[in-house]
């Protein structure tokens, strides 16, 4: 029994140290939206999510056209 409350006191005192030290957040390398899709797009669904393919890209819809995606 004295060693599982070790235990558990051991677990808990880890869980209070974050082993992250800093974080570091990545802009974007390019982002390539589109007006308007060509008459050949397909609708594709993946993930329950629409998108649009064409040429081998995926374009999702947003309020200033179609963004290129990795799906």
């Amino acid at each position: 029994m004295k060693y599982l409350v070790y235990t558990l006191v051991f677990v808990f005192a880890l869980s209070l140290n974050s082993c992250a030290s800093r974080v570091v957040v990545k802009q974007p390398a390019s982002v390539t939206v589109v007006k308007k899709l060509p008459r050949n797009y397909k609708v594709v669904r993946v993930k329950g999510k629409r998108y649009y393919f064409f040429n081998g890209k995926h374009y999702q819809k947003t309020r200033k056209g179609y963004v290129v995606v990795r799906v």
